[in-house]
């Protein structure tokens, strides 16, 4: 079988992003920024679930940017998608984690469902423009998916489920009991509203609070044949879920940095006067808060050229398809971690040392300028940045890979 048809087989990218391809998904991303940063922080505030903020993402074409063309979508490449990512985040960082995720699980239609299913799965979902939430949160008891005739039935919860308040589809994963397949890890779709599964709307944290990352709850839930998008396999494809989620986080904290940079040079500007020590008139002339923001803008630049450089890296890789390696695997997921490290780290510096140069004025209330830090430092907790840099670490000294799962 030709390389072209093993791709077609698995998965629908090939390629990178031409210019144009960038230039339209990035004018489409900045248009929807612009419209979520009006009233973000009141939004914010009201912690509702972010029903007008999916729509926006529908309407604007977002939703369905990698979905091929073949089948109702815009037939874009991860570069255009992971930028929209930032892009957001910059003004709105809860719905650009809503985006984000929804990009990683909608691709598990090619990463995990049977060639043969595919069709049948994009059609629906271009047609739906459906938001893809999911609810896969490993370190949670593990669900009990039992073997139900030709189906099955789930029972337990999940944390952390973003998207789930919204999303018209929810990805979960569980490990079947039972049957022919007892053992194996399924990955089962089912529509927002069906019976058993309760949406526990209990996301009330200090950031990311419009990602609508509720508690599922499932009780006795009825998982029919044809909710079953696959099971999982070695082969080393299917694993892409977790550097591209990881990818996704880089380019996340690097559009909050680059929010909270772009809010603080306003505030700074509109500073008057000047400490009463400078020898500046105004605090944008002062040499010390010049020094802070080349410092902070430099080390932002480069987080930027690096993101640049693992998204198109990204999409040369996952384009091979089934003839992707586990060498190649291993590669991607180290340059990704790389990234993961130094966005998580620059971000949390930034959005905090901004206030360094915008003064107390900027702790009001009215003014939101934590809004970047609380989005950034709840964020970056999501798995430990600590353990990103030691498998960057091993691998450099001794070309050790982690174990592939949902983390690495």
């Amino acid at each position: 079988m030709a390389i072209a048809e093993t791709r077609t087989a698995r998965t629908p990218w090939s390629g990178t992003a031409d210019r144009d391809e960038l230039a339209r998904w990035d004018a489409v991303a900045l248009r929807v920024a612009d419209q979520l940063g009006q009233d973000a922080l009141a939004r914010d505030r009201a912690n509702a679930q972010p029903f007008a903020e999916a729509e926006l993402l529908r309407e604007a074409g977002l939703t369905t940017l990698l979905d091929p063309v073949e089948f109702g979508g815009g037939g874009g490449h991860w570069e255009s998608a992971l930028r929209a990512v930032r892009t957001i985040a910059r003004t709105d960082g809860s719905i650009a984690q809503l985006l984000g995720y929804h990009y990683i699980n909608s691709a598990n239609i090619a990463l995990v469902g049977a060639p043969e299913e595919r069709e049948r799965w994009y059609r629906a979902s271009t047609a739906g423009r459906w938001i893809w939430g999911d609810s896969v949160n490993p370190v949670d008891p593990q669900l009990t998916l039992s073997v139900d005739g030709d189906g099955y039935r789930l029972n337990g919860f999940k944390r952390y489920s973003t998207g789930s308040g919204v999303g018209d589809a929810l990805l979960i994963n569980a490990v079947v009991e039972g049957g022919a397949r007892h053992g194996e890890f399924a990955f089962l779709v089912l529509p927002y509203g069906h019976p058993g599964v309760e949406l526990v709307d209990d996301w009330d944290n200090l950031g990311q609070r419009l990602s609508a990352s509720n508690t599922v709850r499932y009780t006795d839930v009825r998982v029919d044949p044809d909710q079953v998008l696959g099971y999982g396999t070695d082969e080393p494809i299917q694993s892409f879920v977790t550097p591209g989620i990881q990818l996704v986080f880089g380019n996340l904290y690097l559009g909050i940095a680059q929010g909270a940079l772009a809010q603080a040079r306003e505030l700074t500007r509109a500073r008057p006067n000047a400490w009463f020590l400078s020898a500046a008139e105004t605090y944008r002339e002062d040499p010390f808060v010049q020094r802070l923001y080349g410092e902070l803008v430099s080390r932002v630049a480069a987080v930027e050229a690096l993101a640049d450089r693992v998204n198109r890296r990204f999409d040369e890789i996952i384009g091979r398809g089934e003839t992707v390696t586990a060498d190649d695997r291993a590669g991607i997921e180290i340059e990704v971690a790389q990234l993961k490290v130094v966005s998580s780290d620059t971000a949390v510096d930034v959005a905090q040392r901004v206030f360094e140069a915008t003064g107390t004025s900027s702790t009001a209330n009215r003014i939101g300028l934590d809004l970047h830090w609380r989005n950034i430092r709840t964020h970056s907790l999501h798995d430990p940045v600590d353990y990103k840099k030691l498998e960057v670490g091993a691998h450099f000294l001794t070309g050790a890979v982690q174990p592939i799962s949902l983390y690495t």
